[in-house]
């Protein structure tokens, strides 16, 4: 075994076939982008934050792997819940046979279950409110209009390291904001902060133009794909499907279609989703489907590992970044086959 390189090492000699062969397929395909100079922009739907993603997305991050980022206000606010509130999130392996019972009394210890993990209601969601919810407030006296994520890109800078639990050098939200990448939240509204805001609107202490909208955001998209996908071009990394994975990729045909402005493709799409093709599904959805939609074209290396992100994705991010710590070393290993 290389030492250098031992994740790299083990997937060219063991992923050789069915989902093993894709991820080996998608991982050495997303090398040869970013050694041409290429960007990577990632789609992260679920739950990845709570599952702890930021152990390799955050490094990557700083590694300059990952050049921009489309999350759900759920992804977006959990890897700031991890950073404040490590230590008190509960985990539960035997999910499976829990009963109501049990998820009444999960609920009655205010915690908030997520598959085999829980968020906890005081520690996370009520300590980052009293940060936050200033901000709104200050925001609306002013007249000030923000995107979603730049409030957490001041917050998660904001708060003092010593309420630290968990690690930052964990944190993708903390390595995003320090990088400024270009980020997207569409359906932001959709989250436990984007309810909490919802009701200050409506309790009258904050307005909701403070918050700019999912339209604005993909007017600035526009301007961020062109810049990114300058040379080389840019790739499509999408962790599961739906409003995450939608919202960004369309930014191409609209360009196209909608500004009558020319427009590089993505130069690159690999999606790990455990989602079955079904009927009108987004989520499963294959690559080929994109083509008739002008996202994709025959020539873009597209991959499709259809299983748990929470396995594969932090198997690529070290991988990739073995390779980036180990060019040369990189490069003749792969040589080998």
């Amino acid at each position: 075994m290389t030492a250098s390189l031992p994740t790299l090492e083990f997937v060219l000699k063991n992923y050789k076939n069915f989902n093993a062969r894709a991820t080996r397929d998608a991982l050495l395909a997303y090398q040869r982008h970013i050694e041409s100079g290429g960007k990577m922009f990632w789609a992260v739907a679920g739950a990845m934050s709570s599952a702890q993603l930021g152990i390799t997305l955050a490094p990557a991050i700083r590694a300059g792997l990952i050049h921009g980022l489309s999350v759900t206000g759920a992804n977006l606010e959990e890897s700031l819940f991890r950073l404040v509130a490590n230590s008190h999130y509960k985990d539960f392996p035997d999910y499976r046979y829990l009963t109501k019972k049990d998820d009444t009394r999960i609920l009655n210890d205010r915690m908030r279950r997520v598959t085999d993990t829980s968020i906890p209601e005081d520690e996370a969601f009520r300590a980052v409110e009293k940060f936050v919810v200033p901000m709104w407030k200050s925001a609306t006296e002013k007249g000030d209009r923000r995107f979603w994520h730049e409030y957490f890109y001041e917050l998660i800078q904001t708060i003092p390291s010593s309420l630290y639990q968990g690690n930052p050098e964990e944190c993708w939200l903390l390595a995003a904001a320090k990088a400024r990448l270009p980020v997207v939240v569409p359906g932001h509204e959709d989250s436990t902060f984007g309810n909490i805001f919802a009701s200050h609107v409506k309790l009258g202490d904050a307005s909701a133009s403070i918050v700019k909208s999912g339209i604005e955001y993909m007017a600035n998209f526009y301007d961020q794909y062109r810049e990114l996908s300058t040379g080389t071009g840019c790739g499509f990394f999408q962790i599961g499907g739906g409003i995450a994975g939608d919202f960004p990729i369309c930014v191409v045909p609209s360009i196209k279609y909608d500004l009558e402005e020319q427009a590089k493709p993505w130069a690159y799409f690999c999606q790990i989703s455990d989602s079955t093709t079904s009927y009108g599904s987004y989520s499963g959805a294959t690559p080929n489907e994109k083509i008739t939609w002008d996202k994709l074209t025959e020539e873009t290396p597209m991959f499709v590992i259809e299983s748990d992100a929470t396995i594969v994705a932090p198997l690529i991010l070290s991988a990739l970044l073995e390779c980036k710590a180990h060019p040369a070393e990189a490069k003749a290993l792969i040589a080998k086959g």
